[in-house]
């Protein structure tokens, strides 16, 4: 009997649902994880069918980060979980072009919270923990999360979670604008597809392009901000989606997009 893939992919509609499949080891990462997420974010780029993705997982919870056992089986930093080009989990330091929503139940830890944070958005169920406790194991947050969270939640906030390695819990987060929804236990995926329903809904180019320009604009001033996005205007304001997009509109009835 063959082995389950590590990335379970479901379709829904243009959203397309990217399961975690580590569920014994609480969907730890190892490199043969990291590459299967990797390897599926390449194929949902490249699928014409879908237009959002939603990363989740199976089991008891999202992920708890790295796999330690294989971390120190492998002789330690050379064994972490980092595929060439693309960082920890596979997303690290190269996500997906199109939008990625990260549907978290009971917990998203250490890396696991780092993958969460690689996506653009987060929904969680209630009373989920959301935490960085590497420096109670000796490591340190080393997948993105020092970037990503004084960011997104107070620099005290942020401090506090990297130095005392105690969580937040998906209500605290939402509070502070880094979970985009807080939903009933069990319910996580479903109201990440209802988010990526209502992506799906607008100008695929429109979309990647306003996606980039978000992660990428920030220490640009707005001097240089003008020709930082004129490249993405050229494309997308020259597109047939855009004369679809306008036209549709003066007609009053729905677009018809076809993501060029």
């Amino acid at each position: 009997m063959s082995e389950e893939p590590l990335v379970l992919v479901e379709q829904r509609g243009y959203v397309q649902i990217l399961t975690l499949n580590r569920p014994d080891a609480m969907n730890a990462f190892n490199m043969a994880l990291s590459e299967a997420l990797g390897d599926a974010l390449d194929a949902l780029d490249a699928n014409p069918d879908v237009r959002v993705g939603v990363i989740t997982g199976a089991g008891r919870g999202f992920s708890a980060g790295m796999d330690l056992k294989a971390f120190v089986e492998g002789g330690g930093i050379d064994a972490m979980p980092n595929p060439a080009g693309r960082g920890f989990g596979g997303i690290a330091e190269r996500s997906a072009a199109k939008p990625l929503i990260a549907a978290v139940e009971r917990f998203a830890l250490a890396g696991g919270l780092e993958v969460a944070l690689s996506c653009d958005l987060i929904v969680a169920s209630e009373g989920t923990m959301l935490g960085i406790p590497e420096v109670g194991v000796g490591l340190f947050a080393g997948a993105g999360a020092l970037l990503r969270l004084p960011r997104q939640l107070p620099y005290s906030l942020a401090m506090e979670m990297a130095l005392t390695a105690e969580p937040i819990t998906a209500e605290v987060a939402h509070q502070h604008g880094m979970v985009n929804r807080v939903c009933p236990k069990g319910e996580a995926v479903n109201v990440a597809v209802e988010l990526g329903e209502r992506i799906a809904r607008n100008a695929p180019k429109g979309v990647r392009a306003s996606k980039a320009l978000i992660r990428n604009v920030l220490g640009v001033s707005e001097d240089d901000f003008w020709a930082f996005q004129q490249p993405a205007l050229e494309d997308v304001f020259a597109s047939a989606d855009a004369i679809e997009g306008a036209t549709a509109f003066a007609e009053r009835r729905d677009p018809n997009w076809e993501d060029r």
